[in-house]
């Protein structure tokens, strides 16, 4: 039996067809006191057409890796690192205080603040992988967070909030590797709502593994307790590599 296609949902569209391969090498090279990403010897573009240069080789021969990974289609869904850079590079740095003020805001309610009251093994689950952050926030930072029960907004002490402000204009740094450092940092805070994992990555205190798990606790534990979800599982899957991607970056811009 021959069907009839069924009718159009309003508003739906296809998405676009992804452009194929039309380059036979992605490659890194010096450029203009910069390392430009190049396509068979030509330079890459931004979305804005701006070159695609990065603060170092090691950075740029990682972007050149994503493409050269791609095979009959270039499909951005595949290249967290290239994406992130174009960001850092179109918008971050026209607006490097607007962002910078965005990581801070996430300070005053940060995701290690907020604690479970029960049950008692999700407490401990969170203690466990939020304490030494914290810890690592006093000792190196000398910024103590007041902690909450619940959702209910605690104000963290303005002597801590700018302690770690701080921390974040000493990750960014200056130079022509501060709008990549930021925008690894803007990401990593986005995606675990914690912007003391984010510093904690960028300084070297944690992996982006160890702070991915930690912002991940109650979801982790809920899984624990009744099973995980297909759906969640690929969107989580999908958002790990943008904060490794990010990692990467922070790593890598110097």
């Amino acid at each position: 039996m021959v069907h009839e296609p069924g009718p159009m949902i309003p508003g739906r569209q296809a998405p676009p067809p992804k452009p194929k391969r039309f380059y036979a090498e992605a490659a890194a090279e010096e450029r203009d006191g910069a390392f430009a990403l190049v396509l068979d010897g030509r330079a890459a573009k931004t979305p804005a057409k701006r070159p695609l240069a990065l603060p170092s080789r090691a950075a740029a021969e990682a972007v050149a890796a994503e493409w050269n990974a791609q095979v009959e289609v270039i499909d951005p869904a595949r290249m967290p690192l290239t994406r992130l850079c174009n960001t850092a590079i179109d918008g971050v740095a026209e607006q490097m205080a607007a962002v910078a003020d965005e990581v801070r805001t996430y300070l005053t309610s940060d995701l290690l603040a907020y604690r479970a009251a029960d049950p008692a093994p999700l407490v401990l689950a969170q203690a466990r992988a939020w304490d030494p952050v914290l810890d690592w926030a006093r000792e190196a930072h000398g910024a103590r967070f007041v902690l909450a029960e619940g959702i209910t907004f605690v104000a963290q002490p303005p002597a801590t909030l700018a302690a770690m402000g701080s921390a974040v204009d000493g990750v960014v740094g200056s130079g022509a590797g501060a709008p990549f450092r930021l925008a690894a940092l803007d990401v990593m805070t986005t995606l675990t709502g914690s912007a003391l994992l984010a510093l904690a990555v960028m300084q070297a205190r944690l992996t982006p593994e160890d702070a991915w798990a930690a912002a991940h606790v109650d979801e982790l534990f809920q899984e624990s307790q009744w099973g995980a979800d297909a759906e969640a599982l690929e969107r989580r899957e999908r958002r790990w590599a943008d904060m490794r991607a990010a990692a990467m970056l922070g790593r890598l811009a110097g």
